[in-house]
């Protein structure tokens, strides 16, 4: 057998085992997710047990304005719907398209962090002042850091979905795709965090 004969071979049987190789990438994002969303639960947990064993003395828990947070809430939901565009912009090759609604979903998660430092900067208590204030800052700190990474990575796929040099394709969509799941991943952590600091 030539040398020719056995590279040819190769590649076949490489060929092959990919064919049959189950692709695992989306299953260990799940994972993390999960285990995410676990820590997420402690802090809900502790932030529920704390507010229902220990009621501070009148006037020691500071009443939170509902604006900003809702204004949030809006902006992440918008969010969540702009990269559902991408995604089925690319499915049709528009790449452009895609790049587009990817870009207004990023600035939509910079407008949050934005409005999520002004909330910090109004607000009447600060990090140290007690428990509950420790709990709200962590809780949403938390948060921040998740929209914070979630932006920068669709900025990321953002320009590896620019029409002819990108490599984010209708026939490679695992990057836009994971991240989508991350990103509403976190858009419905906010929706939980704003009915338990908010609402309740």
């Amino acid at each position: 057998m030539t040398t020719l004969d056995s590279s040819k071979e190769i590649n076949k049987i490489e060929s092959d085992v990919s064919a049959h190789h189950e692709d695992f990438r989306m299953f260990g994002l799940i994972t993390f997710l999960i285990a995410d969303g676990m820590t997420f639960a402690g802090f809900f947990a502790a932030y529920l047990t704390y507010k229902a064993v220990n009621p501070l003395p009148d006037g020691a828990i500071y009443e939170l304005e509902l604006p900003i947070p809702t204004l949030n809430t809006i902006l992440l939901l918008v969010s969540s719907a702009t990269f559902h565009k991408s995604g089925k912009a690319l499915l049709k090759n528009k790449n452009s398209d895609t790049q587009k609604w990817l870009i207004v979903t990023a600035l939509l998660g910079i407008t949050f962090l934005i409005c999520q430092l002004f909330e910090y900067f109004n607000l009447p208590f600060g990090l140290t002042d007690n428990l509950f204030a420790s709990t709200f800052y962590a809780l949403t700190g938390f948060h921040g850091l998740h929209v914070t990474l979630g932006t920068l990575m669709i900025l990321i796929i953002s320009w590896q979905t620019r029409p002819k040099e990108g490599r984010i394709t209708n026939q490679n969509m695992f990057p836009l795709e994971a991240v989508e799941l991350y990103w509403h991943f976190v858009d419905g952590i906010w929706v939980i965090l704003f009915i338990i600091l908010y609402l309740l």
